[in-house]
């Protein structure tokens, strides 16, 4: 682990260069029964495509702030991620109609309409499927991301002590993403299950960033009431899970 690394790009970049292959996020929606398994490369790939969207296509810069009306979801990471890459503010929940851009999943399309800037639609289907008709004012995400670079470089770089996420109103820079995930997570490289909404500083910890500053992994679920007290100790031992948080 690089103790030099500030902000959650940072930390993924580390990851790459350690252990590319290793699990880093592992997706459940016990609502469709979806699975999904990213590597450190996979998850790499994606958000170095959502950067280069963001920077590229939707003209995002430092500073620009990111409405992100999204469920804790592997393509909710991807995103943090790839914001946290171009310098831009991820407002987790935030009010769209004073963003300078939105990502929207299927459910919060109306809301998502009051951005005046650009918006992405995201279907959150299986395998990250795209929308059968996509949504109107809406770029969708499943068709835009494929073609884009498989390697990002930011156009300025990212000061680690600038804002870069806020979640339930509270506001944190790259460096104190970093610093508070790790001073969390509970052991380096734990395997870590989170039945947690992304609406909150612990559901974001838990969910993405402690796992990624310690060299861990997290099983990200959604839907996780509707499994049943068996069905979860059944996938605690089956995903080898060491630390559980509901």
């Amino acid at each position: 682990m690089n103790v030099a690394a500030r902000t959650p790009a940072a930390l993924l970049d580390d990851a790459l260069r350690g252990d590319p292959g290793r699990p880093l996020v592992t997706f459940y929606d016990d609502a469709t029964g979806e699975r999904v398994e990213l590597s450190v490369a996979t998850l790499a790939n994606w958000v170095n495509k959502t950067a280069n969207l963001l920077q590229g296509d939707l003209g995002a810069e430092p500073g620009d702030r990111l409405a992100v009306l999204l469920p804790a979801h592997w393509q909710t990471a991807v995103w943090l991620l790839a914001a946290s890459a171009v310098g831009v503010v991820a407002e987790v929940g935030g009010d769209p109609a004073g963003a300078d851009l939105v990502v929207s999943g299927p459910d919060t399309l109306d809301a998502a309409r009051a951005c005046s800037g650009e918006r992405v639609a995201l279907a959150l289907r299986p395998l990250g499927g795209r929308f059968p008709q996509p949504p109107e004012g809406f770029l969708d995400y499943a068709v835009e991301v494929p073609g884009q670079g498989d390697r990002f470089a930011p156009f300025v770089p990212v000061d680690p002590d600038e804002t870069a996420l806020v979640v339930d109103g509270a506001a944190f820079t790259g460096a104190e993403i970093v610093q508070r995930a790790r001073a969390e997570a509970t052991a380096p490289g734990e395997r870590l299950l989170s039945g947690l909404a992304y609406d909150s500083w612990a559901g974001l910890s838990a969910g993405l960033y402690a796992p990624l500053a310690t060299g861990g992994s997290v099983v990200l679920c959604r839907h996780l009431d509707r499994l049943g007290d068996e069905g979860l100790a059944k996938r605690v031992e089956s995903e080898r899970v060491t630390t559980t948080v509901r």
